[in-house]
């Protein structure tokens, strides 16, 4: 999902090194991943008044106004830096939708959690979640679990969820997804297969894939 580090770091330099056009390219690149890092984020009941590439725009418009700073000490990965900018645009749009406004969007529904995006990571995690030799069906069983994913991840915790998103929908290293944490690798990694094992019995209680039917 997000740019390779190594052409990361050449467009970085072309943009430090003041090239025509360089800043533009780099941010281009990360456009559609900032998209969707804040897609699966945004509640679904104020995405009904925000548009996600608005956020977007915001994150872009202030990364453009931060890159020197960010150019002279930088001290996390760039696509890092990115995503706490746009972590804060999201607290932000939340706080001032529900908070600020007269008319406040928790009076039109229940906060509902963004739904887990129906693509082939989420069929890839089903994969990885149920014994893919147990019957013949197994094909039309990861299709079906698929399909309740979404709902499965809305009752993990808040940091199981985000971790499952980071390594899944964003498809994050554990490495990236520890510095973006704040943990060691080994600790993000056991992190990580917790919530697989919650999510796994959530999704699949009691061990139940229906092998059976």
């Amino acid at each position: 999902m997000w740019p390779n580090r190594e052409h990361t770091d050449d467009m970085l330099a072309q943009a430090k090194a003041g090239e025509a056009g360089a800043v533009d390219r780099l941010l281009g690149e990360f456009r559609e991943p900032l998209r969707r890092v804040i897609g699966l984020r945004l509640d679904p009941v104020l995405a009904r008044r925000v548009d996600a590439s608005d956020i977007v725009q915001d994150v872009l418009i202030e990364a453009t106004q931060r890159l020197k700073e960010y150019l002279k000490a930088p001290n996390m990965p760039f696509a890092l830096w990115l995503r706490h900018l746009a972590q804060d645009r999201i607290i932000d749009t939340h706080r001032r939708h529900r908070l600020a406004q007269r008319r406040s969007v928790d009076k039109e529904q229940p906060i509902a959690k963004p739904a887990w995006a129906s693509d082939e990571s989420s069929v890839g995690l089903v994969a990885q979640l149920i014994d893919t030799e147990k019957t013949p069906a197994t094909a039309a069983i990861q299709q079906e679990l698929a399909r309740r994913l979404g709902d499965a991840v809305d009752q993990l915790s808040t940091d199981d969820r985000e971790i499952i998103l980071m390594r899944h929908a964003e498809q994050m290293s554990n490495q990236d997804v520890a510095d973006a944490l704040g943990l060691t690798e080994a600790a993000a990694s056991m992190r990580y297969l917790r919530a697989l094992r919650r999510l796994r019995t959530v999704l699949v209680p009691d061990g139940d894939e229906r092998a059976g039917e």
